[in-house]
This record gives C-alpha cells, sequence and structure tokens, in this order.
C-alpha cells in the first residue's frame, strides 16, 4: 500500500488547525464569562436584523464557539427555520450543546469548515460570525458554503470589530491565531467572486464589519 505524502503547504495546513483547535478548546470555558455581556447583547440586538434573515429560513452558523449568535438567529426564522451551529472545536461544541440543546429548531454538530458535510442546496443563508479570520484555507472553505447554499443564498461574514481591529486583536493574542486576519476588500472580493459569490455590501468601520453576499452560481 503507498503511503501518501503531504506537501509542506499542507504539513502546515494541518499543523496551524490543530493549533487552532487546541487555543479554542482551551478558552471554551471561559468564553462566555469574557466575551459574552451586555454590550455584547445590546450590539447583536442590533446588528443581527441587518442580515436581512426571513422567517422560516434554514441557517447555517459557522464557527458557533458557544452559540454566542444563536438566540438571535432563532428569533430571526420563528419556530418554522431551522439553526444548524457548527464548530470544530469539541470542547465549544459541548458548551453550546449544553446551552440550546433544548430548543427544537437547533441542531449544534462538530465540523469543520473547510470538509461541511450537509445536502447540496440545503440552507437558505449562512452566518460567519468571527469565524473568518480563523480559516485556513478560504477559498476552499467558501467553495463548500457554495455548495451547501441555495442559490440566490445569502453569506453572512461579519464580526465585532472592524478589519484593522481584528488584526490588533490576534496580533497581542495567542501564537495560534496571531495571523488570522480578515482579507483587504480587494481580497474578499477575489475570493468571494472565484467561489460564485457577488457581494451586496461591505462595512468595515470601528466596532463591526459586515459582507453581505449571494450565492449567483455553483461552483
Amino acid at each position: 500500500m503507498e503511503l501518501v505524502k503531504l506537501s509542506n503547504t499542507e504539513k502546515n495546513h494541518a499543523s496551524s488547525e490543530m493549533e487552532r483547535k487546541a487555543f479554542f478548546n482551551q478558552v471554551a470555558g471561559s468564553w462566555d464569562e469574557r466575551f459574552v455581556n451586555a454590550d455584547l447583547a445590546d450590539f447583536l440586538k442590533e446588528f443581527v436584523p441587518r442580515f436581512n434573515l426571513e422567517n422560516g429560513q434554514k441557517i447555517l452558523d459557522l464557527g458557533t464557539g458557544t452559540g454566542v449568535l444563536i438566540p438571535y438567529l432563532v428569533q430571526a426564522v420563528g419556530p418554522s427555520g431551522l439553526i444548524v451551529a457548527v464548530d470544530f472545536a469539541e470542547k465549544m461544541v459541548e458548551i453550546s450543546r449544553r446551552k440550546f440543546s433544548a430548543l427544537p429548531n437547533v441542531k449544534i454538530e462538530l465540523q469543520n469548515v473547510e470538509g461541511l458535510d450537509f445536502p447540496q442546496d440545503y440552507f437558505d443563508a449562512i452566518t460567519c460570525f468571527g469565524l473568518f479570520p480563523h480559516i485556513e484555507n478560504k477559498q476552499r472553505a467558501l467553495s463548500k458554503m457554495n455548495c451547501v447554499l441555495k442559490l440566490e443564498g445569502k453569506l453572512v461574514i461579519a464580526h465585532a470589530l472592524s478589519s484593522h481591529e481584528i488584526k490588533a486583536h490576534h496580533h497581542n493574542s495567542s501564537f495560534a491565531v496571531a495571523n488570522d486576519d480578515m482579507p483587504e476588500e480587494k481580497e474578499m472580493k477575489q475570493l468571494l467572486n472565484s467561489a460564485g459569490f457577488v457581494i451586496a455590501n461591505i462595512e468595515d468601520e470601528p466596532g463591526c464589519y459586515l459582507c453581505l453576499a449571494t450565492k449567483m452560481r455553483q461552483v
């Protein structure tokens, strides 16, 4: 049996992903205490409606962490909608399930965004809140998002910091995420276009990053 040899790029990718997963598993237990507060709640109450989600939609929440966005997504889609929340860090998923498993229209799964395992053309919208800078292979991940999103479905890439604030925050954090930045606007447009998306709007200002895109073709 022939052994598959990984290239240096693939080895570095796998190493970076393992380091990130270890980091997020380590901080999962204190995440809500550190970051989930009244200020964030007030922000999300105003922010999530700008995603323009609709009642009854099926939403895929990528990088859900401890489920910070879940209550606001549930409110947006109502009881007839469905929220499928995924994260690649086991501890984050455990905490999120503990908090939200009783909700009948919320499913929480352990998955990696670069290897999503859902039916093609299944979701009406995908949300990535606080996730996108941490994706190692953004082009591959966007292609996976395209596959599971319906034609003319919505992709929301969002953060509670601007791209410059994200860069400063991560560069002062753990080595595992020190280089995790949001792409510049030109690069973001190129990435999304290559993955079959058309950008409707990008807002990048202090305390807020919001990119809204629509799937216009299958890739």
